[in-house]
Protein backbone atom coordinates (compact mmCIF):
# COMPACT_ATOMS: atom_id res chain seq x y z
CA UNK A 1 0.00 0.00 0.00
CA UNK A 2 1.76 3.43 -1.18
CA UNK A 3 2.20 5.81 1.96
CA UNK A 4 0.78 8.57 -0.57
CA UNK A 5 -2.79 6.98 -0.52
CA UNK A 6 -5.54 9.21 1.04
CA UNK A 7 -6.47 7.63 4.46
CA UNK A 8 -9.03 5.69 4.01
CA UNK A 9 -10.16 2.70 7.31
CA UNK A 10 -9.47 -0.97 6.71
CA UNK A 11 -12.16 -3.52 6.68
CA UNK A 12 -11.98 -7.02 6.98
CA UNK A 13 -12.59 -7.29 3.39
CA UNK A 14 -10.27 -4.63 2.19
CA UNK A 15 -7.22 -5.44 4.25
CA UNK A 16 -5.74 -8.06 2.28
CA UNK A 17 -5.75 -5.94 -0.95
CA UNK A 18 -5.08 -3.02 0.88
CA UNK A 19 -2.09 -4.46 2.86
CA UNK A 20 -0.48 -7.26 0.79
CA UNK A 21 2.71 -5.72 -0.21
CA UNK A 22 3.70 -5.08 2.62
CA UNK A 23 6.57 -7.58 2.83
CA UNK A 24 7.03 -8.15 7.20
CA UNK A 25 3.50 -9.00 7.45
CA UNK A 26 3.51 -11.62 4.46
CA UNK A 27 6.28 -12.49 5.70
CA UNK A 28 4.92 -13.48 9.11
CA UNK A 29 1.42 -14.53 7.72
CA UNK A 30 1.89 -15.85 4.48
CA UNK A 31 2.72 -14.55 0.94
CA UNK A 32 -1.01 -14.95 -0.62
CA UNK A 33 -3.90 -12.61 0.96
CA UNK A 34 -6.29 -14.79 -0.58
CA UNK A 35 -5.23 -17.01 2.20
CA UNK A 36 -5.53 -14.51 5.03
CA UNK A 37 -8.05 -15.04 7.79
CA UNK A 38 -9.21 -11.56 9.10
CA UNK A 39 -10.99 -10.67 12.21
CA UNK A 40 -11.69 -7.16 13.47
CA UNK A 41 -11.60 -7.94 16.97
CA UNK A 42 -11.27 -3.75 18.41
CA UNK A 43 -13.23 -3.62 21.58
CA UNK A 44 -11.74 -0.11 23.02
CA UNK A 45 -12.89 3.22 22.68
CA UNK A 46 -10.72 4.82 19.45
CA UNK A 47 -9.26 2.37 17.40
CA UNK A 48 -9.89 -0.46 14.83
CA UNK A 49 -8.02 -4.08 15.66
CA UNK A 50 -7.56 -6.74 13.03
CA UNK A 51 -6.34 -10.05 13.66
CA UNK A 52 -4.65 -11.82 10.62
CA UNK A 53 -4.13 -15.39 9.69
CA UNK A 54 -2.63 -17.29 7.65
CA UNK A 55 -0.60 -20.36 6.73
CA UNK A 56 2.46 -18.58 8.42
CA UNK A 57 1.74 -17.29 11.58
CA UNK A 58 -0.71 -13.91 12.70
CA UNK A 59 -0.10 -10.45 12.97
CA UNK A 60 -2.33 -7.74 14.52
CA UNK A 61 -3.36 -4.43 12.21
CA UNK A 62 -3.86 -1.69 14.40
CA UNK A 63 -5.41 1.47 12.67
CA UNK A 64 -6.32 5.01 13.91
CA UNK A 65 -9.84 6.11 13.22
CA UNK A 66 -10.66 10.11 12.99
CA UNK A 67 -13.31 9.80 15.82
CA UNK A 68 -13.36 8.51 19.35
CA UNK A 69 -15.19 5.13 18.47
CA UNK A 70 -17.00 4.74 21.83
CA UNK A 71 -18.89 8.30 20.74
CA UNK A 72 -18.72 8.71 16.75
CA UNK A 73 -17.98 11.08 14.56
CA UNK A 74 -19.15 13.59 16.80
CA UNK A 75 -16.15 13.57 18.53
CA UNK A 76 -13.11 14.17 16.33
CA UNK A 77 -9.57 12.89 16.87
CA UNK A 78 -6.39 13.55 14.65
CA UNK A 79 -5.03 10.44 13.27
CA UNK A 80 -1.46 11.35 14.77
CA UNK A 81 -1.74 9.57 17.36
CA UNK A 82 -0.54 6.56 15.59
CA UNK A 83 2.55 8.26 15.20
CA UNK A 84 3.01 8.14 18.73
CA UNK A 85 1.87 5.06 19.58
CA UNK A 86 4.41 3.75 17.32
CA UNK A 87 7.19 6.15 19.06
CA UNK A 88 5.93 4.71 22.20
CA UNK A 89 6.16 1.46 21.32
CA UNK A 90 9.80 1.32 20.11
CA UNK A 91 10.64 3.68 23.04
CA UNK A 92 9.59 0.98 25.48
CA UNK A 93 10.67 -1.89 23.60
CA UNK A 94 14.11 -0.11 24.22
CA UNK A 95 13.81 0.34 27.65
CA UNK A 96 12.44 -2.90 28.95
CA UNK A 97 13.17 -5.51 26.07
CA UNK A 98 10.27 -8.04 26.16
CA UNK A 99 7.63 -5.78 27.76
CA UNK A 100 5.92 -4.74 24.55
CA UNK A 101 4.72 -6.40 20.94
CA UNK A 102 7.52 -6.31 18.30
CA UNK A 103 6.57 -3.66 15.87
CA UNK A 104 6.76 -4.62 12.00
CA UNK A 105 5.38 -2.27 10.00
CA UNK A 106 4.07 1.32 10.40
CA UNK A 107 2.39 3.91 7.56
CA UNK A 108 1.69 7.27 9.20
CA UNK A 109 -0.43 8.17 5.87
CA UNK A 110 -2.44 5.62 7.45
CA UNK A 111 -2.12 5.58 10.89
CA UNK A 112 -1.71 1.99 11.27
CA UNK A 113 0.67 -0.37 12.83
CA UNK A 114 1.73 -4.02 11.91
CA UNK A 115 2.61 -5.72 14.93
CA UNK A 116 3.39 -8.70 16.90
CA UNK A 117 0.31 -10.96 17.64
CA UNK A 118 0.22 -12.23 21.26
CA UNK A 119 -1.03 -15.32 22.04
CA UNK A 120 -2.16 -17.40 23.73
CA UNK A 121 -2.28 -13.75 25.59
CA UNK A 122 -5.77 -12.30 26.76
CA UNK A 123 -6.62 -9.02 28.45
CA UNK A 124 -5.89 -8.98 32.31
CA UNK A 125 -8.60 -7.58 33.07
CA UNK A 126 -10.40 -10.46 31.91
CA UNK A 127 -8.71 -12.67 33.53
CA UNK A 128 -8.96 -10.95 36.91
CA UNK A 129 -12.87 -10.83 36.34
CA UNK A 130 -12.34 -14.56 35.91
CA UNK A 131 -10.50 -15.31 39.04
CA UNK A 132 -7.60 -16.14 37.03
CA UNK A 133 -4.04 -15.67 38.19
CA UNK A 134 -0.87 -14.61 36.65
CA UNK A 135 2.38 -16.27 37.57
CA UNK A 136 5.28 -13.32 38.61
CA UNK A 137 3.11 -10.69 37.33
CA UNK A 138 3.79 -7.97 40.21
CA UNK A 139 7.73 -8.66 39.33
CA UNK A 140 7.03 -7.92 35.77
CA UNK A 141 4.47 -5.01 35.97
CA UNK A 142 6.93 -3.04 38.73
CA UNK A 143 10.10 -4.15 36.55
CA UNK A 144 7.95 -2.33 33.24
CA UNK A 145 7.44 0.55 35.37
CA UNK A 146 10.49 1.28 37.08
CA UNK A 147 13.12 0.73 33.40
CA UNK A 148 10.22 2.68 31.62
CA UNK A 149 10.24 5.93 34.48
CA UNK A 150 13.70 5.33 34.82
CA UNK A 151 15.22 5.27 31.46
CA UNK A 152 12.74 7.50 29.90
CA UNK A 153 14.08 10.24 31.91
CA UNK A 154 16.96 12.50 32.71
CA UNK A 155 18.30 10.51 35.44
CA UNK A 156 19.23 7.84 32.33
CA UNK A 157 19.05 9.88 28.88
CA UNK A 158 21.27 12.64 28.14
CA UNK A 159 19.58 16.27 28.66
CA UNK A 160 19.61 16.92 24.92
CA UNK A 161 17.67 14.07 23.99
CA UNK A 162 15.21 13.57 26.35
CA UNK A 163 14.46 17.37 25.24
CA UNK A 164 14.36 16.51 22.11
CA UNK A 165 11.66 13.84 22.89
CA UNK A 166 9.88 16.37 25.01
CA UNK A 167 9.19 18.33 21.59
CA UNK A 168 8.33 15.28 19.96
CA UNK A 169 5.58 14.13 22.41
CA UNK A 170 4.64 17.64 22.77
CA UNK A 171 3.13 17.38 19.44
CA UNK A 172 0.08 14.62 20.81
CA UNK A 173 -2.36 17.33 22.04
CA UNK A 174 -5.51 16.02 21.32
CA UNK A 175 -4.76 12.46 23.15
CA UNK A 176 -3.80 13.73 26.39
CA UNK A 177 -6.52 16.16 26.51
CA UNK A 178 -8.65 13.59 27.01
CA UNK A 179 -6.69 12.21 30.16
CA UNK A 180 -7.00 16.03 31.35
CA UNK A 181 -10.48 16.44 30.66
CA UNK A 182 -12.18 12.92 31.60
CA UNK A 183 -9.68 11.91 34.18
CA UNK A 184 -8.59 15.36 36.16
CA UNK A 185 -12.02 16.96 35.34
CA UNK A 186 -15.15 15.62 34.25
CA UNK A 187 -16.04 13.70 37.59
CA UNK A 188 -16.08 16.49 39.67
CA UNK A 189 -19.09 18.47 38.11
CA UNK A 190 -22.20 17.64 35.79
CA UNK A 191 -20.00 17.21 32.66
CA UNK A 192 -22.43 16.34 29.47
CA UNK A 193 -20.33 12.47 28.99
CA UNK A 194 -20.43 11.45 32.24
CA UNK A 195 -22.41 8.85 33.47
CA UNK A 196 -22.67 6.94 37.09
CA UNK A 197 -25.38 4.01 38.88
CA UNK A 198 -27.90 6.28 39.53
CA UNK A 199 -27.66 5.01 43.38
CA UNK A 200 -24.50 6.33 43.56
CA UNK A 201 -25.79 10.11 43.58
CA UNK A 202 -25.26 10.54 47.21
CA UNK A 203 -21.71 10.01 47.28
CA UNK A 204 -21.19 11.67 44.04
CA UNK A 205 -22.77 14.85 45.34
CA UNK A 206 -20.80 14.55 48.82
CA UNK A 207 -17.22 14.47 46.39
CA UNK A 208 -18.42 17.05 44.36
CA UNK A 209 -19.21 19.30 47.31
CA UNK A 210 -15.15 18.41 48.41
CA UNK A 211 -13.63 21.75 48.13
CA UNK A 212 -10.29 20.14 49.21
CA UNK A 213 -10.52 16.81 47.52
CA UNK A 214 -11.46 19.43 44.10
CA UNK A 215 -8.06 21.50 45.16
CA UNK A 216 -5.69 18.18 45.27
CA UNK A 217 -7.20 16.74 42.10
CA UNK A 218 -6.87 20.21 40.58
CA UNK A 219 -3.08 20.77 41.96
CA UNK A 220 -2.56 17.11 40.26
CA UNK A 221 -3.70 18.10 36.88
CA UNK A 222 -1.28 20.99 36.79
CA UNK A 223 1.74 18.83 37.68
CA UNK A 224 0.65 16.17 34.88
CA UNK A 225 0.67 19.20 32.19
CA UNK A 226 3.60 20.79 33.35
CA UNK A 227 6.17 18.22 35.07
CA UNK A 228 7.94 16.25 31.64
CA UNK A 229 9.67 14.23 34.28
CA UNK A 230 9.77 10.79 32.10
CA UNK A 231 7.61 9.24 29.06
CA UNK A 232 4.63 7.98 30.16
CA UNK A 233 2.41 5.15 28.80
CA UNK A 234 -0.69 7.05 30.15
CA UNK A 235 -3.00 4.80 29.96
CA UNK A 236 -1.51 1.94 31.57
CA UNK A 237 -4.75 -0.42 33.09
CA UNK A 238 -5.20 -4.19 33.37
CA UNK A 239 -7.05 -3.63 29.83
CA UNK A 240 -4.15 -2.41 28.36
CA UNK A 241 -1.24 -5.58 29.20
CA UNK A 242 -1.93 -8.72 27.95
CA UNK A 243 -1.04 -12.56 29.49
CA UNK A 244 -0.97 -15.84 29.80
CA UNK A 245 -0.63 -17.96 33.29
CA UNK A 246 3.21 -16.41 33.71
CA UNK A 247 3.68 -13.63 31.24
CA UNK A 248 2.77 -10.03 31.01
CA UNK A 249 2.66 -7.46 27.56
CA UNK A 250 2.00 -4.39 27.95
CA UNK A 251 0.00 -2.68 24.62
CA UNK A 252 -1.69 0.31 23.65
CA UNK A 253 0.66 3.16 24.93
CA UNK A 254 -1.26 6.06 22.28
CA UNK A 255 -1.49 8.21 25.73
CA UNK A 256 1.81 8.41 25.97
CA UNK A 257 3.35 11.85 26.58
CA UNK A 258 5.91 13.05 28.78
CA UNK A 259 5.02 13.45 32.59
CA UNK A 260 5.57 12.25 36.15
CA UNK A 261 7.57 9.60 37.27
CA UNK A 262 4.62 7.96 39.05
CA UNK A 263 1.90 8.00 36.78
CA UNK A 264 1.85 5.08 35.35
CA UNK A 265 2.31 2.77 38.18
CA UNK A 266 -0.35 4.68 40.15
CA UNK A 267 -2.99 4.36 37.27
CA UNK A 268 -2.17 0.44 37.57
CA UNK A 269 -2.41 0.50 40.94
CA UNK A 270 -6.08 1.71 40.55
CA UNK A 271 -7.06 -0.44 38.17
CA UNK A 272 -5.95 -3.57 40.72
CA UNK A 273 -7.63 -1.97 43.54
CA UNK A 274 -10.93 -1.71 41.26
CA UNK A 275 -10.45 -5.64 40.21
CA UNK A 276 -9.96 -6.22 44.34
CA UNK A 277 -13.57 -3.79 45.22
CA UNK A 278 -15.78 -5.21 42.04
CA UNK A 279 -14.84 -9.25 43.08
CA UNK A 280 -17.76 -10.04 45.43
CA UNK A 281 -19.97 -9.68 42.65
CA UNK A 282 -17.44 -11.95 40.41
CA UNK A 283 -16.54 -14.64 42.82
CA UNK A 284 -17.79 -17.91 44.94
CA UNK A 285 -15.85 -19.62 47.97
CA UNK A 286 -12.75 -18.23 46.28
CA UNK A 287 -13.08 -14.80 47.27
CA UNK A 288 -11.00 -14.77 50.29
CA UNK A 289 -7.87 -15.90 48.31
CA UNK A 290 -8.52 -13.86 45.30
CA UNK A 291 -8.66 -10.91 46.61
CA UNK A 292 -5.63 -11.62 48.48
CA UNK A 293 -3.86 -12.39 45.53
CA UNK A 294 -5.30 -8.92 44.17
CA UNK A 295 -3.74 -7.37 47.43
CA UNK A 296 -0.65 -9.34 47.16
CA UNK A 297 0.28 -8.20 43.47
CA UNK A 298 -0.21 -4.69 44.74
CA UNK A 299 2.20 -4.76 47.13
CA UNK A 300 4.67 -7.02 44.68
CA UNK A 301 4.35 -4.16 42.20
CA UNK A 302 5.92 -1.48 44.35
CA UNK A 303 8.30 -3.79 45.79
CA UNK A 304 9.53 -4.76 42.05
CA UNK A 305 9.63 -1.38 41.46
CA UNK A 306 11.12 0.26 44.47
CA UNK A 307 13.94 -2.78 43.81
CA UNK A 308 14.40 -2.07 39.94
CA UNK A 309 14.26 1.93 40.47
CA UNK A 310 17.06 1.12 43.03
CA UNK A 311 19.21 -1.05 40.80
CA UNK A 312 18.91 1.54 37.73
CA UNK A 313 20.28 4.24 40.32
CA UNK A 314 23.07 2.84 41.34
CA UNK A 315 24.19 1.23 37.97
CA UNK A 316 22.35 3.33 35.04
CA UNK A 317 21.96 7.16 36.73
CA UNK A 318 24.28 8.76 34.03
CA UNK A 319 22.05 11.80 33.28
CA UNK A 320 22.02 14.87 34.17
CA UNK A 321 20.46 14.32 37.65
CA UNK A 322 22.10 13.78 40.63
CA UNK A 323 25.27 13.03 39.35
CA UNK A 324 27.72 11.36 41.28
CA UNK A 325 29.92 14.29 40.82
CA UNK A 326 27.81 15.76 43.68
CA UNK A 327 27.21 12.83 46.00
CA UNK A 328 29.87 9.33 45.48
CA UNK A 329 32.68 10.90 43.59
CA UNK A 330 33.11 13.09 46.92
CA UNK A 331 32.78 10.15 48.77
CA UNK A 332 29.15 10.90 50.06
CA UNK A 333 25.75 8.54 49.60
CA UNK A 334 23.41 9.62 47.51
CA UNK A 335 20.65 7.11 49.60
CA UNK A 336 19.10 10.41 50.91
CA UNK A 337 18.06 11.63 47.73
CA UNK A 338 17.15 8.15 46.55
CA UNK A 339 14.77 7.56 49.55
CA UNK A 340 13.56 11.00 48.87
CA UNK A 341 12.79 10.56 45.18
CA UNK A 342 10.45 7.21 45.56
CA UNK A 343 8.64 9.01 48.51
CA UNK A 344 7.69 11.46 46.25
CA UNK A 345 6.77 9.05 43.43
CA UNK A 346 5.27 7.50 45.81
CA UNK A 347 2.84 9.93 46.82
CA UNK A 348 2.20 11.28 42.97
CA UNK A 349 1.04 7.23 42.52
CA UNK A 350 -1.54 7.19 45.06
CA UNK A 351 -2.47 10.97 44.29
CA UNK A 352 -3.14 8.94 40.64
CA UNK A 353 -4.73 5.95 42.04
CA UNK A 354 -7.59 7.52 43.98
CA UNK A 355 -8.25 10.08 41.02
CA UNK A 356 -8.41 7.26 38.80
CA UNK A 357 -10.43 5.18 41.07
CA UNK A 358 -13.15 8.33 40.80
CA UNK A 359 -13.15 8.61 36.84
CA UNK A 360 -13.70 4.97 35.89
CA UNK A 361 -16.88 5.01 37.87
CA UNK A 362 -17.96 8.58 37.32
CA UNK A 363 -16.72 10.00 33.44
CA UNK A 364 -17.40 8.49 30.37
CA UNK A 365 -15.34 5.74 29.87
CA UNK A 366 -16.11 2.65 32.56
CA UNK A 367 -14.59 -0.41 33.06
CA UNK A 368 -15.67 -4.17 32.84
CA UNK A 369 -14.43 -4.72 36.40
CA UNK A 370 -18.13 -2.39 37.71
CA UNK A 371 -20.11 -2.41 34.27
CA UNK A 372 -20.07 -6.25 33.91
CA UNK A 373 -21.85 -6.53 37.47
CA UNK A 374 -26.02 -5.96 35.40
CA UNK A 375 -27.37 -5.92 38.76
CA UNK A 376 -27.01 -2.10 40.26
CA UNK A 377 -28.12 -3.09 43.87
CA UNK A 378 -24.92 -5.17 43.76
CA UNK A 379 -22.68 -3.22 41.71
CA UNK A 380 -23.31 0.52 43.50
CA UNK A 381 -22.13 -0.71 46.84
CA UNK A 382 -18.94 -1.94 45.61
CA UNK A 383 -18.86 1.14 43.49
CA UNK A 384 -18.95 3.20 46.03
CA UNK A 385 -16.03 1.37 48.80
CA UNK A 386 -13.86 2.44 45.36
CA UNK A 387 -14.97 5.80 45.26
CA UNK A 388 -14.47 6.51 48.67
CA UNK A 389 -11.21 4.77 49.29
CA UNK A 390 -9.99 6.93 46.11
CA UNK A 391 -10.66 10.16 48.09
CA UNK A 392 -8.60 8.82 50.83
CA UNK A 393 -5.97 8.38 48.91
CA UNK A 394 -5.94 11.77 47.29
CA UNK A 395 -6.78 13.91 50.34
CA UNK A 396 -4.18 10.98 52.13
CA UNK A 397 -1.67 10.03 49.88
CA UNK A 398 1.63 11.81 52.42
CA UNK A 399 0.05 9.76 55.22
CA UNK A 400 0.34 6.35 53.72
CA UNK A 401 3.34 5.20 54.78
CA UNK A 402 3.95 1.61 52.38
CA UNK A 403 2.14 -0.94 49.95
CA UNK A 404 1.13 -2.67 53.26
CA UNK A 405 -0.60 0.23 54.60
CA UNK A 406 -2.36 0.72 51.32
CA UNK A 407 -3.56 -2.90 51.52
CA UNK A 408 -4.19 -2.41 54.99
CA UNK A 409 -6.57 0.80 53.72
CA UNK A 410 -8.20 -1.45 50.94
CA UNK A 411 -9.68 -3.87 53.01
CA UNK A 412 -10.80 -1.55 55.62
CA UNK A 413 -12.93 0.24 52.70
CA UNK A 414 -13.99 -3.57 51.50
CA UNK A 415 -15.84 -3.79 54.71
CA UNK A 416 -17.02 -0.82 54.93
CA UNK A 417 -20.97 0.19 53.82
CA UNK A 418 -20.70 3.41 52.32
CA UNK A 419 -24.17 3.11 50.78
Amino acid sequence: MAATQAYEPLSSESLGTRLAGITLLSEKVGPDPAAWQVREVGDGNLNLVFIVEGPSGAAIVKQALPYVRLVGDSWPLPLYRAFFEYHALTRQAARDPGSVPEVYYFDEAQALIVMEFLSPHVILRRKMIAGERVQGLADRMGTYCARTAFRGSELSMKSADKKSDVGLFSGNVEIPAITERLVFTDPYFDAEMNNHTPALDPVVAELRGDVALKTRVQRMLMKFVSNTETMLHGDLHTGSIMATEDEARVIDPEFAQYGPLGFDIGMLTANYLMAYFSQPAHRGADLADYQAWLLETIEGTFAAFEAEFTRLWHSERTGMLYPASLFEDQGQSSEGALKDLLREIWTDALTICGIEMHRRVLSLAHNADFEDIADEAARAPLEARNLMMGRALILGADGITDARALTTLAQDYNGKDVL
